[in-house]
């Protein structure tokens, strides 16, 4: 188990300019691995979107606050204050407004040559979208990837995971680890640039790859992953709720059928037919159909057939497998746990 004096990141010091969504998840992270973070907010605290002033803001949690106005000339000499001691300063502002605040990243490197400062936009530092708001929503759309998910009728709006979370938040973090271990080697800091969309667009080389194979459709449930496949998708159980079952490989296409007792009615050599698909799915369905959600979930068990039930949040919070690998906390609130050990 990672101790606070295991963590790796154990001693580094992160300043947090205030923002929402994806900047803030990137500074929980880091404090995950065991940094420090500080969190530099306006005086007053701006509207926190749609989230309001929430009483269980985990994405801020455990970070230090501090309030100052960096359009004031006491509050910038405050940042370059705490800056002398910070190892990295990430930011998630549009392009342009840290350079109008008077902390431009050539500036903060000439003062703080070590420091390591990680920016995230929203449509990123050129282009004639630069300058625009948007959400996760917005950035799915512009990435082609809110256009593969969904129905035939209309795209389906996703959780912010992908955009947000995913796209922006995880590649701020790997610039940012990446810049530190080049300044481990070169003893100098810099700058780790990208945006929401960017990092969208960064999740899907896979995708192109299969289009440009003509592996991959652009109709929505046409394909190997976005649900046409009978055996990629979810069914609903006797009691109203879903089975996920993604029996990809023959193998486990194989197991599949026997546990839902169609395997003399389902060719399993016929598995990528497509001429197949729509009576293997009318089977599977009336399968599933005739017991419960947890009933498959007992009978899948031991077996390599790739169906799972389909949980809430609250469910994967107290399933089994979930806890005794450590994913969530119980007490005093619902949340999650550690999701990275580390072991000398």
């Amino acid at each position: 188990m990672t101790t606070a004096q295991s963590a790796p990141l154990a001693g580094l010091s992160v300043l947090e300019l205030h923002a929402i969504g994806p900047v803030p998840f990137a500074g929980m992270a880091l404090a995950s691995l065991g940094a420090t973070v500080t969190r530099v907010s306006p005086p007053e605290d701006p509207a926190l979107g749609v989230r309001g002033n929430s009483r269980h803001d985990l994405l801020n949690e455990g970070k230090h606050t501090l309030r100052f106005d960096l359009k004031q000339p006491e509050g910038l000499a405050a940042m370059h204050e705490l800056l002398r001691d910070t190892d990295v300063l990430i930011e998630g502002f549009r392009p342009g407004v840290l350079e109008r605040l008077g902390l431009s990243p050539a500036l903060l490197l000439d003062r703080h040559p070590r420091l390591v400062i990680g920016r995230l936009s929203g449509f990123g530092a050129r282009g004639p979208l630069a300058a625009r708001a948007g959400h996760d929503i917005n950035y799915l759309a512009m990435a082609g990837v809110l256009h593969a998910i969904g129905t035939p009728e209309r795209p389906t709006v996703p959780l912010n995971l992908i955009a947000d979370f995913g796209g922006g938040a995880m590649h701020l973090i790997v610039g940012v680890l990446a810049r530190l271990v080049q300044r481990g080697i070169s003893g100098r800091g810099g700058v780790a640039e990208s945006s929401i969309l960017s990092g969208t667009v960064g999740l899907t080389p896979m995708f192109y790859g299969m289009l440009a194979d003509g592996m991959w459709r652009l109709q929505r449930e046409s394909n190997l992953l976005d649900g046409a496949l009978p055996f990629y998708r979810c069914y609903r159980a006797a009691d109203g709720r879903f089975v996920a079952v993604g029996a990809l490989e023959a193998k486990f296409y194989r197991e599949l059928l026997e546990v839902l007792g169609v395997g003399a009615e389902v060719d399993h050599l016929r598995q990528f037919d497509a001429t197949t698909w729509p009576r293997t799915a009318e089977l599977f369905a009336a399968s599933i159909a005739s017991a419960t959600r947890d009933e498959w979930e007992s009978r899948a068990t031991g077996r390599d057939c790739c169906l799972s039930p389909v949980l809430d949040f609250a469910e994967a919070a107290r399933h089994p497998h979930n806890q005794a690998m450590g994913l969530y906390e119980l007490a005093p609130i619902v949340r999650p746990g550690r999701t990275i050990d580390f072991h000398d």
